[in-house]
């Protein structure tokens, strides 16, 4: 017995140490490998080669089972496979799936009425569906104009969906979290249709690969209960990488490359080290998330070194506006030689989503991976596009700008009718109205005794206007006279035809909004809209030299229904420029809103936008002194807008095409379409609104924070001051980085004491050296980063002035007299130049076409021409 138990307490302590031995090894490769593991085996993994009696096996390894095989799971009333040989050669594959399946397209299963496939769920949880399309030909069935709807028990994928391009091979990825024991996949064909899936994929997900919260980015916050919703995968970038197919992906995910989404690929510089460097964490992002090759390759910063903290790299992708957005971002440091040298933010459609990320901090090294989730929610997204910038952030100085991004997701939520598309639910129901029967009652009577009390208020008004109607009726016959107040001439309702006619009346039949143009008085003017007789092309549409009845040149810009400005700039302009009356700010005359048109009449500027005087025509050269009274005149037309009211009016788009030049070369501001006003009362700083205006003038602080001030304008302002100094483009890409923003690369050259050399050639021998140090000092103070330190334009102007006193009539006279050789001495600069033009016009009226410019970051501007040199003609 003594034997005995002394042999089992020596087995047991064997078998102890055994285990100890086991658990050590487990705990050794848990911290070796980050507690993470590259390996997944799904629960639940039906992958279904629909009309195929044969498996096929795709590139990644994994076998997509004969569609006989699934016969127990699909209830169906009647069934037809279909397949083909081999693919045309111009099939393609769609932005989502990757070639290794082609295999799976070569067969399909075509519904002829309402059938369901029925998974039995061995582990609830998150699941994949994956759905393969291809429109195969059919002798008897056009499966191009095949019309369905795919559900779950509780989820739509699709309605109303068809494959129209036989071209292309379509993929959708869905991740949904089943709650039972089964999954039900119904595809249910439109009337007189038919509908088709190529293959089949419903595979487990691990259950921590989506996680119940994320960071809202508006409003700014967290976002809880990400379980309740079901998604659709609508990008999956390898940023800065190549793609990535399922073969080297343990969850059989497809990582297209980034370069058809990024906005400015010149200003990205590809990085990638090998895969064996990347060191997962032990908690937190792990190969499920993304694999090696996502995080070992990235995106960064052209030149670190910049010192312009505007400059993002920018990533855009066109989405469902209705619908909100999980964003994922993921990042791993793999540029920065030691802890602590790379800060930079993250802007998620142009709003913040992290200032100042330290990546090292939050990872407490080098290389290894991080992601972070956000949702965007559907009213951030206003114009049908998901931004993503990353940019150096300007508050941490003890390191080089830099920025990167390794991956990026994008996924859509399914909405409050449990939809990924549309407003219908899986039962059939419409949800586009939440409210109940006895609410919807309600709303129906309120909303019929409201339009018959607009009925019966148009039929009075009706009435009084006929009996009150104005001479020439018959002739006029557009929606706005009709519409007139009774004892005014003066307003009439604006209609816009954008992307659909609506009508919109600016109120207060007080305000003296200028002439009223019928359509055919303006046809008149233009000779029916003449192709010749286009001066400029512009955000808003074309513009035309006309002459009015009794001989008056007018500019006439008539709105391009097309075009992404429409009624508000087209309010706007009237509203504003009915206020206001000013030397320096161009005059408008009138306007016409007549059948779905929206035309502004303005003042004809006979030497047009101050750009064309600069650089880029062969118009002779403006003199130093009159760039001068130039920018005087502007900054002028400026500090009234900012001074002239209560609340003032910021411009908004400040540029040298919108600063025109008359016969006297009298500057005015033009185009105030984006023009907005200012704060309401003095307890307001600034006013909050979405970004808009001209790159390379834009204010840095106004587009970090979106937060519009009258500094805002002053910034534009000084870039337009350099541009008149140094006579090229606010920004030039054919330059090298350092010089392609004009702003920054002028503040560099000053700092360095260097201005001289980046002066206009034409005028650098012509300024004095105080007014050449009183202007500049005006232009880099209107370029502080900063507004608070930025001067007022009342402050600009003071300088500006001070600089044309500094230079003197005698400096002034004597340039003139260089530029102008052979002259008479008392011939002033304005004739010299008005001759000169003059003299110019028969060599440039020959090239007319090739003067006809289309600016497509401008809104509504007035583009040189030789027709604003016709008023000199025959003189």
């Amino acid at each position: 017995m003594g034997g005995g138990t002394r042999t089992r307490r020596l087995i047991e302590r064997q078998l102890s140490l055994v285990v100890f031995i086991l658990l050590f090894l487990t705990c050794f490769v848990d911290v070796v490998l980050g507690g993470s593991s590259s390996s997944f085996t799904p629960a639940d993994n039906y992958l279904v080669n629909c009309g195929s009696p044969n498996d096929a096996v795709v590139d990644d390894g994994r076998t997509f089972k004969s569609d006989p095989q699934f016969a127990s799971y699909l209830s169906t009333d009647e069934d037809i496979l279909t397949s083909i040989t081999s693919f045309p050669n111009n099939v393609s594959l769609s932005s989502s799936a990757s070639s290794s399946v082609l295999p799976l397209y070569l067969t399909a299963r075509i519904f002829h009425h309402e059938s369901m496939y029925r998974f039995p769920i061995i582990r609830p949880g998150r699941h994949w569906i994956r759905l393969h399309f291809y429109p195969l030909t059919h002798l008897s069935y056009n499966l191009s104009s095949a019309t369905f709807t795919i559900t779950t028990d509780d989820i739509v994928l699709l309605h109303g969906f068809s494959v129209k391009d036989s071209t292309k091979m379509v993929f959708k990825e869905y991740l949904i979290n089943i709650t039972s024991d089964k999954l039900t996949l119904k595809f249910s064909p439109m009337k007189n249709s038919v509908a088709f899936v190529n293959a089949i994929e419903l595979v487990s997900a691990p259950d921590d690969l989506i996680s119940d919260l994320a960071s809202a980015v508006s409003p700014v916050g967290d976002f809880n209960g990400l379980n309740n919703y079901a998604l659709e995968v609508s990008y999956r970038l390898n940023v800065g990488g190549p793609i990535v197919t399922p073969k080297n992906d343990t969850l059989s995910r497809t990582w297209l490359p980034d370069g058809q989404f990024m906005v400015f690929p010149e200003g990205a510089k590809n990085v990638a080290v090998p895969t064996d460097m990347i060191q997962y964490p032990k908690g937190g992002a792990t190969p499920l998330i993304a694999p090696y090759w996502v995080y070992a390759t990235a995106d960064q910063m052209a030149d670190s070194g910049t010192a312009d903290p505007n400059f993002n790299l920018t990533w855009e992708m066109s989405v469902d506006p209705s619908f909100s957005y999980l964003i994922r971002l993921h990042f791993c440091d793999i540029v920065s030689k030691g802890l602590n040298e790379l800060y930079f933010n993250v802007y998620v459609n142009g709003i913040t989503g992290v200032s100042s990320l330290d990546l090292s901090t939050l990872t407490s090294g080098l290389a290894i991976p991080y992601y972070k989730d956000f949702v965007l929610n559907a009213s951030a997204i206003s114009n049908g596009t998901v931004v993503i910038q990353v940019g150096p952030t300007s508050n941490v100085q003890s390191s080089l700008p830099n920025a990167i991004l390794n991956g990026l997701e994008v996924m859509k939520l399914s909405n409050s009718a449990g939809s990924l598309d549309g407003l219908f639910s899986s039962d059939g129901t419409y949800r586009g109205l939440k409210s109940g029967p006895t609410v919807t009652m309600k709303v129906a009577a309120g909303i019929g005794l409201a339009l018959g009390a607009v009925a019966l208020l148009l039929l009075l008004i009706g009435i009084l206007r006929w009996q009150k109607r104005p001479k020439g009726y018959e002739k006029q016959k557009t929606f706005s006279s009709w519409l007139l107040p009774l004892n005014s001439s003066q307003c009439s309702f604006l209609s816009s035809k954008s992307k659909s006619t609506t009508f919109s009346s600016i109120v207060n039949s007080g305000l003296n909004l200028g002439r009223y143009f019928t359509l055919n008085e303006l046809r008149d003017a233009t000779k029916n809209f003449d192709e010749k007789a286009v001066v400029g092309v512009g955000g808003f549409g074309k513009v035309y030299l006309g002459e009015l009845e009794d001989g008056t040149k007018v500019a006439i810009k008539r709105g391009n229904p097309s075009s992404s400005q429409g009624i508000n700039e087209f309010q706007t302009e009237i509203q504003l420029l009915s206020k206001l009356r000013h030397r320096h700010l161009v005059s408008l005359i009138g306007y016409c809103d007549e059948q779905s048109e929206m035309i502004l009449v303005y003042e004809y500027m006979a030497y047009g936008p101050l750009r064309d005087h600069l650089y880029g025509s062969t118009l002779p050269p403006l003199s130093w002194r009159q760039r001068l009274e130039i920018c005087i005149g502007a900054a002028r037309g400026l500090h009234y807008l900012h001074t002239g009211s209560t609340q003032g009016i910021i411009h908004r788009d400040v540029k040298t095409t919108n600063i025109l030049l008359d016969e006297n070369f009298v500057a005015k501001v033009s185009d105030f379409g984006l023009s907005k006003a200012g704060p309401a009362s003095l307890d307001q700083t600034h006013v909050s609104t979405a970004v808009k205006g001209s790159f390379g003038y834009l204010d840095p602080e106004y587009f970090r924070r979106q937060q519009l001030t009258e500094k805002s304008d002053v910034y534009s302002f000084g870039v337009v001051l350099f541009e008149v100094l140094c006579a090229r483009p606010a920004l030039d890409p054919a330059l090298p980085r350092d010089q392609v923003n004009l702003a920054e690369f002028a503040k560099q050259q000053n700092a360095k004491g260097c201005i001289q050399k980046i002066i206009d050639p034409i005028i650098a021998g012509t300024i004095t050296q105080e007014s050449l140090t009183k202007y500049v000092e005006a232009a880099e103070k209107c370029l502080a980063e900063y507004g608070v330190d930025r001067p007022s334009m009342g402050d600009v102007l003071w300088h500006l002035e001070s600089a044309l006193q500094l230079q003197g009539t005698a400096s002034a006279a004597n340039s003139a007299d260089n530029q102008y050789a052979g002259e008479d001495d008392d011939e002033s600069d304005g004739k010299k130049i008005k001759r000169d033009i003059e003299a110019a016009g028969k060599s440039i009226e020959e090239t007319r076409d090739e003067m006809v410019v289309d600016v497509s970051d401008d809104s509504g501007v007035v583009v040189a021409s030789p027709m604003f040199l016709e008023t000199f003609q025959g003189r």
